[in-house]
């Protein structure tokens, strides 16, 4: 299990193997949106959303807020991400599909980004299990660092997604 984190439950697994359900928690990690405001980023029925929102809600990633009044007076909930999902082990619920899924999200949002103005890099290691293990764990106590940081009020979003996999293309 990777430190600090609890193993997911089969439920919060599932929740989290949807490419959809994690871009939902992406676009609700700063601002509480609504249903129809989360549809619309997402270009998707709005139906459909509400059906990722609630499994979301239902699980604890998304945490409903006071109700509003929209433009046309019809009752809007906005939904907040409470960022639980970072403190979730999903390798070990035994649910699969937890990486497709954000190999899904990020390939969808990395098409909306300017790569001009991208940070990007890509490096080819050959490094023994020891050396691996020591790079995850230096990686993720630096995300670690900056997860557990409050937002700074005047900063801009930034996303990061990282992978350390084996390169079958290379012997």
């Amino acid at each position: 299990m990777k430190a600090g984190r609890r193993p997911a439950t089969e439920a919060e697994a599932r929740a989290l193997a949807s490419a959809i359900r994690l871009r939902i928690l992406r676009l609700c990690l700063d601002r509480a949106l609504t249903n129809k405001e989360i549809a619309q980023r997402l270009e998707a029925n709005p139906a459909t959303t509400l059906h990722h929102v609630r499994k979301l809600v239902d699980t604890g990633f998304l945490a409903p807020q006071p109700e509003r009044r929209g433009t046309r007076g019809a009752r809007e909930v906005p939904y907040l991400a409470t960022r639980k999902s970072w403190r979730m082990d999903v390798e070990e619920s035994g649910v699969g599909g937890g990486g497709a899924a954000m190999l899904e999200a990020f390939l969808a949002e990395i098409r909306l980004v300017n790569l001009d103005t991208a940070g990007l890099a890509r490096l080819g290691l050959r490094l023994t299990d020891d050396e691996v293990t020591e790079l995850r764990d230096r990686l993720a106590a630096l995300l670690n660092e900056y997860a557990g940081r409050p937002p700074s009020p005047d900063g801009r979003p930034y996303s990061m997604f990282t992978a350390i996999y084996d390169d079958v293309s290379r012997d």
